[in-house]
């Protein structure tokens, strides 16, 4: 089966190459370490007598900031060393920043074609790769199983529409599974799933999600009222609008002249979840008649400082950067989880929002994260709303009620304690597959 992904690959991937071209000269950064993708990766130094080297590939920026831990406890432990990859540019991104002192190098991981994928192997020379949530390339297991090298598919996951499309095509993602030396899912139903799709119940193990171990540091009151002074928010309440689409921030706008109509004093603070957006919100914005500020033009205090002003407020920040939406989380009041309006599915993850105890509002489709959103729901730690009307009612009504606001985020912080511990069984995992190969 190896052979016909092979011969399907290059037509496959030229075909997608005009739409990638695109997508990587829009949201930029790609041209960097480019020759990792050909699995030219940096030289790495020798291995230590007695330290095993992992091979851990996640996606993105969700995947790379859940891993933090998982990081840490491999570091402390001595005798192991990881090489990390990831496949988008703020993925890369983000890794260089956090995790520079916890691996022995980042780079980008290589596409999925026969004489790509050796090669980074041949360079990295693994005792043990790692895959994270949907990440399972046929090319990438075969060459592992060719070595004798353990693959680990942890926080392992499957959405409502890849499990669909899964199912349609099992027949043949079964047997390029089957390198697959075990798979640590992040639910009990992604496990059930897993088996319908024909994998052995022997090789599957439901670890709980990584996501959910996250500790995000918290800031000091004096760290929060600088940051909302740099952002140009003022000292009322603010509403957030966290990886939102299309469509949602127009919601959310309406629900801030709704609550100002109601003499609230309220800011907007929109995280767009693609940064690459800025020019269409900057002229949706414009024709308002609202003051803004972006982020990735610097401090608006600086700005109106320089300008000789009085420092004074925005009614809109777009927080259009990598990497800051957990510290934008910590000066918000009120959360909406973006990509969870019609007509968009799947949803944005509501996990930082619960851990920093926050109340959190969300649409109808967030098929992506089913099983956390069921578990706060029960829980009593969110507020699910059917449309952007609804989401303009619930939002007002939630910025003028104090005390339902403090119960949603009690609610999400008794929660997150009580789903803690996936890290820790996934490391035991690791170590028994380490210890079973004698590395």
């Amino acid at each position: 089966m190896i052979w016909v992904y092979r011969f399907l690959f290059l037509p496959l991937l030229l075909i997608a190459t005009p739409y990638y071209l695109w997508r990587m000269r829009r949201r930029g950064g790609y041209l960097e370490k480019f020759s990792h993708r050909f699995g030219g990766t940096d030289p790495l130094p020798a291995k230590p007598l007695g330290v095993r080297r992992i091979w851990l590939q996640a996606v993105s920026v969700g995947e790379m900031l859940a891993l933090a831990p998982l990081l840490e406890s491999l570091q402390q432990e001595g005798r192991t060393e990881v090489y990390l990859t990831t496949t988008t540019s703020t993925g890369y991104k983000l890794a260089k920043e956090k995790y520079a002192a916890l691996t022995i190098g980042i780079g980008y991981f290589p596409l999925d074609f026969w004489a790509f994928n050796a090669r980074a192997w041949r360079r990295i020379q693994p005792d043990l790769c790692i895959l994270m949530e949907g990440e399972r390339w046929p090319e990438h297991v075969y060459q592992a199983a060719a070595r004798g090298v353990a693959v680990l598919s942890i926080n392992a996951r499957l959405s409502d529409r890849s499990f669909r499309r899964a199912l349609r095509f099992r027949a043949f993602l079964r047997p390029l599974s089957r390198g697959l030396t075990q798979v640590l899912c992040a639910s009990r139903r992604d496990e059930q799933r897993f088996k319908a799709l024909g994998l052995k119940p022997e090789h599957l193990q439901t670890t709980g999600n990584l996501k959910l171990d996250v500790a995000i540091p918290l800031m000091a009151e004096s760290a929060r009222a600088a940051l909302r002074r740099q952002l140009g928010l003022g000292t009322g309440l603010v509403l957030l609008g966290s990886s939102t689409w299309p469509g949602e921030e127009a919601a959310l706008l309406t629900a801030l002249r709704s609550a100002r109509e109601r003499g609230l004093n309220v800011s907007l603070l929109l995280v767009p979840r693609h940064a690459e957006r800025r020019a269409e919100l900057r002229s949706w914005l414009e024709s308002s008649g609202l003051t803004y500020h972006f982020r990735s033009t610097g401090s608006y205090r600086d700005q109106v400082l320089a300008a000789g002003r009085e420092s004074a407020s925005v009614d809109v920040v777009v927080g259009d950067t990598t990497g800051e939406l957990r510290q934008f989380t910590q000066v918000a009041d009120l959360v909406f989880v973006g990509k969870s309006l019609a007509p968009h599915e799947g949803g944005q993850t509501p996990v930082e929002a619960a851990v920093l105890g926050k109340p959190i509002l969300h649409g109808p489709n967030m098929s992506n994260f089913r099983e956390i959103i069921r578990t706060l729901t029960e829980a009593g730690a969110v507020c699910k709303v059917a449309s952007a009307p609804e989401l303009i009612t619930a939002a007002v009504a939630l910025l003028q009620d104090a005390p339902q606001r403090e119960k949603l985020a009690a609610a999400a912080r008794a929660w997150h304690a009580e789903n803690c511990g996936a890290t820790e069984r996934t490391l035991l995992v690791i170590r028994a597959q380490l210890a079973a190969r004698g590395a």
